[in-house]
Formats: structure tokens, sequence, C-alpha cells
């Protein structure tokens, strides 16, 4: 885990430690007369204090170790950016906006200081209900972000998109008239049930890799993940996360949903 305190950096893999030693100095011996100093043109080399190196403000479409060095803290710390390849991709950006959403930073796809900063030192995510059982989902709809707890611990946080809040008006299975509704995922507390594999159509569209939680209110993954609120009421979930969700989250697994201040 890569931890700044005080002068001490941990990153990459390397351990730098900021230096606060200057030049050497050499005591006289007792009735010895003390050399001169040397001239600046006849010293030798003075020893100075390592620079702490510097991050660039990485964005998407950025490549280089130092991507690799952000998608392998994400990692880390159990948000996933995808393959660890040096490319910021968009499965990157998804894991940062998370990631920002939860150390409760301005949610952009830059990686600058603050980001930078804040991945030396991350927050935890805070437990949405009262009763936190060891397996379980959490979601937080105000920032549009879910974890997976496994024994107690994050085992994968991961950015959202939940109901819009908009009206729309569609059909029902089965039904001959179109109904009228707000796109909203209530809050409550719920537990997994049905789910499908694969593309599961609905009357409002399609779902990857679906699993129920609360009547045909689903955890799916889409296509089109957007920063803000925008399903019908489903909690839509990145592509390249839906491909493992169901493997990590079973049946009748409890699932707390809120909208904390």
């Amino acid at each position: 885990m890569s931890v700044l305190k005080g002068t001490l950096l941990i990153a990459g893999g390397a351990v730098l430690v900021a230096g606060c030693a200057g030049g050497s100095t050499t005591a006289g011996t007792a009735g010895r007369t003390r050399a001169p100093a040397a001239s600046p043109s006849t010293a030798g080399p003075t020893a100075t204090p390592t620079p702490t190196p510097q991050r660039r403000t990485l964005k998407p479409g950025a490549k280089g170790d130092d991507v690799k060095r952000l998608q392998r803290r994400l990692k880390d710390l159990k948000y996933d950016p995808g393959r660890v390849d040096g490319k910021y991709g968009l499965s990157t950006q998804m894991a940062v906006w998370a990631f920002q959403k939860v150390n409760r930073i301005k949610v952009s796809s830059r990686v600058g200081a603050k980001t930078w900063a804040a991945l030396d030192a991350p927050e935890q995510p805070k437990p949405m209900a009262k009763k936190r059982e060891d397996d379980r989902v959490d979601v937080d709809l105000r920032r549009q972000y879910l974890v997976v707890y496994k024994d107690g611990k994050p085992d994968l946080i991961t950015h959202i998109s939940s109901g819009s809040g908009e009206l729309y008006c569609a059909k029902d299975r089965g039904a001959t008239v179109a109904r009228c509704r707000y796109a909203t995922t209530s809050t409550g507390d719920f537990r997994t049930g049905r789910r499908a594999s694969g593309w599961e159509t609905s009357p409002l569209g399609r779902l990857y890799n679906p699993i129920y939680f609360n009547g045909g209110i689903a955890f799916h993954g889409a296509l089109d993940v957007p920063r803000y609120p925008a399903s019908h009421g489903c909690v839509r979930l990145p592509m390249h996360i839906a491909e493992y969700f169901p493997e990590r989250v079973g049946t009748n697994v409890p699932v707390h949903v809120r909208r904390p201040r």
C-alpha cells in the first residue's frame, strides 16, 4: 500500500525518503589546528535532499508507467480499473470516479494532486446501514457507488448509475396499456434474488447478468454508465464489473440502499 507520512513515500514499489542531510563536517582533534574549509571551487560534492518525484496529472487517453501505478493502486484498494496496461481508458476512468466519490473529492476524470494524495492515504467507504452483515452490498445513491463486502471488508467498490427520477411510460409484461411512473431506485433493505446469465430483455431495455433485489429492480451491466443517475430504476454497473459481479454476490445476500448526506 502506498502511504505518505511525513517524509516517507512509497511509490511504484520503491521507497523514497526525503533527505534532510547537509554537507559533511570534520571535527578537529585535540591539540591540532582545524584545516580551513574548502572553497566552493575545490569542495567535493555535497549531499542534497532527495527530491519528491513529481506525479503528472492524468486524464483519459494518458499512457505510461504512471498510469500503471494508478491502476495497480486502485486494484489494491478494491476498485477495478480493468487491465493494468498503462492505458487510461473507460474502465480506469470509472474506477477513478468511484474512488473520488468515496474520498469526497470533486468527481473528475483527471487524476491531479488531490486524488494522488488520497490514493496515498485513502478513506474507507462509510457503511450504509446500522446492521452490517459480513457479506452484503451497500449502495450509496447520493454519490452513485456501491460496495460489496466479504467477511466484513470491502471486496469491490464500483461506480454505478441508478434511477434518474424522470417520468416515463412503458408497458409491463403482459399489459396492454402503458403505465407511467418515475424512474426511482427505492431506498431500503433488500436481498438478492432471481438472476440471469448474459443479456436479458425487459420492457425497458436489455440487462446484462442481472441480479434482482427489489421486485423488478436489479444490478446489471450496461453499455452506458454515466456519472449521473440515468436508469429507469435499476442499478447499472460497468460492463467489466458485471462480467464477474454474480460470482462476488450470491443469492439472498443483504442489500442496503441509502441516500446519505
